[in-house]
């Protein structure tokens, strides 16, 4: 838990800068930058790591982020990121073809994904389709502007 935190908090901030304002990153990034406990057990979380350190994480369930419950056909990417260091060199490619692959042998027909602004071109690359801006709710009225996504496998 420990590495993926410090992952997430190394990279957030690297790589949303641009796309976000820093008003809206001064209330989001404490929240966001942090590893959700039940997705690391959850075995559908991968990591992938270079000569032992985490470089990359992410994974799919079939709950919602908010942990609302979906059609069984359904999953939802959750909590990607790469290693603001090590991105265009196909790590969350590799991740996110194998939670694909995953997904899809467990009778996934549907992927749902709420992408960062700075993550959609990579979302629409793996084939997802923007559908339209949300806000996601984090905690205390706080949101995070996002694009509902998806494809289906």
């Amino acid at each position: 838990m420990a590495a993926v935190d410090a992952l997430l908090a190394a990279s957030y901030p690297a790589l949303l800068k641009a796309d976000y304002a820093p008003s809206v990153l001064v209330t989001a990034l404490p929240i966001i930058s942090r590893a959700r406990p039940e997705l690391l057990v959850c075995g559908t979380y991968y990591a992938a790591l270079r000569a032992g350190q985490i470089i990359g994480a992410g994974g799919w369930t079939r709950a919602a982020p908010e942990g609302a419950k979906t059609a069984l056909e359904t999953a939802h990417v959750r909590h990607f990121v790469t290693d603001h260091r090590a991105t265009r060199q196909g790590i969350a490619s590799a991740l996110m073809q194998h939670c694909l692959g995953q997904a899809r042998a467990a009778g996934v027909v549907r992927m749902v994904c709420q992408a960062t602004r700075t993550a959609l071109p990579f979302y629409q690359q793996m084939g997802f389709v923007a559908h339209r801006e949300i806000e996601v709710p984090l905690a205390a009225g706080i949101t995070f502007p996002a694009v509902l996504m998806e494809r289906y496998l």
